[in-house]
């Protein structure tokens, strides 16, 4: 009796496990295109951090990011039971942000601030404040995808029990985590490899060596100017996104300009189109919300007339 009623509990635990890995392989490829924004703002938030104190800014984020993840599977669980109305209205909140923050780096970019601002603020920010603020921003900024990527997860597993539901969103958690750190720790230490393997080639006269660390000492710079890019880019894309598929009017406009694009360019019209919805709208709503940002500071640091 024993010992058929632990096959059964061994049978249960294979198959409550079989389940898990079946539904974070569908929630894995549902969140793929989130977790390539992700990286690449991750991988721009900790540019222009000196050499040897980028992994340990990245290990930070990192740490900030199990601590989002930490807060947010279990509130993403307690607001599907209890609020789930909730989940869209705090999803669109946090793509606001992103298009505000998007809309920001491209103002400061092409309408920068004056000179006497910026050596102001230049002279006020040490190396360790510098570092600081740059940790909580990618910190923020990680809460907002992490929130996007639960939340997907989310819908993914709906019709599970909440034990899986639970198992499924702390699975993707850590995984997700692990893999954009590890990577974006691999990309900002491309240059050391590239010195490392130079260093090495001189020592040993190994030619291959040398053209590969040539290659990625020449590579890293450019890598990093493409993921600052791609990193705006994304925030507006993951922004605009959140806001298209809480707003079924802006839903339902994607799908007729989907279809048009469709019917006149053909698959390459289909795939492009919603993407480049996505992107407007999140420069629209960023520039939008800048005006507004800025138009309320202003009237705040206004002095009272005399």
């Amino acid at each position: 009796m024993a010992g058929t009623n632990l096959l059964t509990l061994l049978d249960d635990i294979t198959t409550l496990l079989d389940d898990i890995a079946t539904m974070s392989k569908v929630a894995t490829k549902k969140t793929a295109g989130v977790l390539g924004d992700d990286l690449a703002l991750n991988a721009q938030q900790v540019t222009g951090v000196s050499a040897d104190r980028e992994l340990p800014v990245v290990w930070a984020v990192a740490k900030g990011s199990f601590l989002n993840k930490a807060i947010l599977v279990p509130a993403a669980l307690l607001i599907s039971v209890w609020l789930p109305w909730l989940i869209t209205p705090l999803l669109m909140i946090g793509g606001l942000f992103l298009c505000f923050e998007g809309a920001e780096k491209l103002v400061e970019k092409f309408l920068p601030h004056p000179q006497s601002d910026v050596m102001t603020e230049t002279e006020n920010l040490d190396l360790a404040e510098y570092e600081k603020q740059k940790v909580k921003g990618a910190i923020r900024t990680d809460f907002i995808l992490s929130a996007e990527i639960i939340v997907i997860t989310l819908g993914t597993v709906a019709g599970a029990s909440l034990v899986n539901q639970a198992l499924v969103l702390s699975v993707i958690a850590v995984i997700m985590t692990i893999g954009v750190y590890g990577l974006v720790a691999g990309i900002v230490k491309l240059d050391d490899a590239g010195l490392y393997l130079l260093t090495q080639a001189q020592q040993t006269g190994n030619r291959f060596k040398e053209l590969l660390g040539k290659g990625l000492l020449a590579a890293a710079p450019r890598l990093m100017a493409f993921l600052a890019f791609a990193g705006t880019v994304a925030m507006f894309l993951v922004g605009g996104g959140i806001l298209v598929h809480g707003i079924s009017v802006l839903h339902h406009l994607q799908i007729l300009v989907t279809k048009f694009a469709l019917i006149n360019l053909g698959t390459v019209g289909e795939v492009l189109a919603p993407l480049l919805f996505d992107g407007v709208l999140g420069i629209l709503a960023g520039a939008l919300v800048v005006l507004i940002h800025h138009a309320v500071v202003s009237m705040k640091t206004k002095k009272p007339a005399n």
